[in-house]
């Protein structure tokens, strides 16, 4: 693009487009090379004649993209103007023309020319808050990662050991039924032995166990069965009764192996049960949580991906990622009431791309769908294979999003969130790093009581 064309100078007369010509000078840029690094001396003012900048800041050794420059537009004026360092990188996402001024005639041309410096110094304001703003949340997102993480690897010691706890305990429960067993065999008979293991088996793996009544419904069971207890004078029978209850056996059952069973032998065979499917529960309870742990573990190190020593461009599984979120994000779907409903392609290839910067997008996006529900209803999360890309659905029937701010929410600081429970970045920081960062789109499509999002990127 030509100098006389970008609307920094177009108000300008031929002759001081001409002037300016003359005091900067062309550099081209091939993909990948950096046009100044973090911390280097600033000197120079720019303007993308061709192509497109990357502007990224290192916070805790992580690369954090806060903007794109793409043809037409103008930075540099921030370090110039403040009289310090390069706050951030930036470096050629394709090849790239850019125009560079010295900051002595930069200053120059702020004296010369008022248009230029109105626009300048009317950006500047802006740009500079932005910035800081944007960095201020990248160093917030970055430092919970890092929470995340250790929180994860303190987890991962005492949910091994409780693992190990619960095979031991299981082994030894194994062994003392086994001797109890052989009890059992010595007092009972054959029929009677197979109606209990039956009662047992059926209690154990019946889905129907561990029913959850309501506080009504179960005090009217549980009496029933201390009632039933009573009567056929077993002791202490109120220990018993929450058990049976939890398990599923009903007065049906007992009345069966009260035909079975000697009354002589019922209170040494319920009791025999009764701390049977009480050892159960636990160790399942055990089990169930250990395994949960394990479970959240897995989902924190593969959303931060913890643990990988990985360039900051590598072999992505998208379906991977859009889990861990759902994962880090479950307890506000599940008191929120949120239905998710997965349509995933099979055999989604891998993407070159940096997993925990698409996760903070999948984070934003899900996020704002819970948001946009208010409490119940649905998200849709969907998945193409395309010829050269692969494209992210992710749509929630909440109330939709104003036809008339439609075009704005990608703009940083703008949210339709009451005060206090938005900033107005996810977006934006979403935008950036599908579009900037990788060449990609996002897009919203919103009418009354639907919204979808759609993110494409480049394989």
């Amino acid at each position: 693009m030509p100098l006389r064309n970008i609307s920094l100078f177009k108000e300008l007369e031929r002759e001081a487009q001409q002037n300016l010509l003359q005091l900067g000078c062309d550099i081209w840029l091939n993909t990948g090379e950096m046009l100044f690094k973090q911390d280097s001396p600033a000197n120079y003012f720019y303007v993308v004649l061709e192509g497109t900048i990357q502007i990224s800041r290192k916070i805790e050794n992580r690369e954090v993209i806060l903007d794109t420059y793409c043809t037409d537009t103008f930075f540099g004026e921030v370090p110039l103007l403040a009289g310090t360092d390069h706050l951030a990188s930036g470096q050629a996402v394709s090849k790239t023309r850019v125009y560079s001024i010295y900051k002595d005639d930069f200053w120059q041309m702020l004296v010369t020319y008022p248009s230029v410096r109105k626009k300048v110094l009317g950006l500047m304001a802006s740009r500079l808050q932005e910035l800081l703003m944007l960095s201020h949340n990248a160093e917030k997102l970055i430092a919970l990662g890092t929470l995340a993480a250790g929180l994860a690897h303190e987890l991962n010691n005492p949910a091994s050991a409780a693992c190990r706890a619960a095979e031991q305990l299981r082994d030894t429960m194994h062994n003392r039924h086994t001797a109890s067993i052989e009890y059992i065999k010595q007092n009972l008979t054959i029929s009677q032995q197979l109606y209990l293991f039956q009662i047992k088996h059926d209690a154990t793996e019946s889905t129907t166990a561990s029913i959850h009544f309501d506080p009504v419904a179960r005090i009217d069971l549980e009496e029933k069965i201390i009632n039933w207890l009573d009567k056929h004078g077993i002791v202490d029978a109120w220990r018993f009764a929450p058990t049976f209850v939890d398990r599923g056996i009903t007065i049906k059952h007992l009345e069966q192996l009260g035909k079975y069973i000697e009354t002589d032998k019922l209170s040494n065979v319920l009791t025999w049960l009764e701390v049977t499917l009480t050892e159960v529960s636990l160790l399942k309870v055990l089990e169930d949580s250990t395994n949960r742990i394990f479970g959240l573990v897995k989902a924190v190190k593969a959303y931060s991906y913890m643990d990988m020593v990985l360039p900051k461009h590598h072999n992505v599984d998208v379906h991977e990622g859009l889990e861990s979120t759902l994962i880090i994000l479950g307890h506000k779907l599940r008191t929120q009431g949120v239905t998710v409903i997965r349509d995933y392609a099979q055999n989604l290839p891998s993407i070159q791309a940096d997993g925990s910067a698409l996760n903070q997008v999948w984070t934003n996006l899900i996020d704002n769908a819970i948001d946009a529900l208010e409490g119940q209803g649905t998200i849709w999360m969907r998945t193409f294979m395309g010829k050269d890309y692969v494209m992210v659905e992710i749509e929630d029937n909440g109330s939709g999003i104003p036809l008339e701010i439609q075009s704005r929410i990608f703009e940083p600081f703008f949210t339709t969130k009451e005060t206090g429970k938005g900033t107005g970045i996810g977006l934006n920081l979403a935008y950036r790093i599908i579009v900037g960062q990788y060449n990609g789109a996002i897009k919203c499509f919103s009418t009354p009581g639907n919204t979808k999002f759609t993110v494409t990127i480049p394989t």
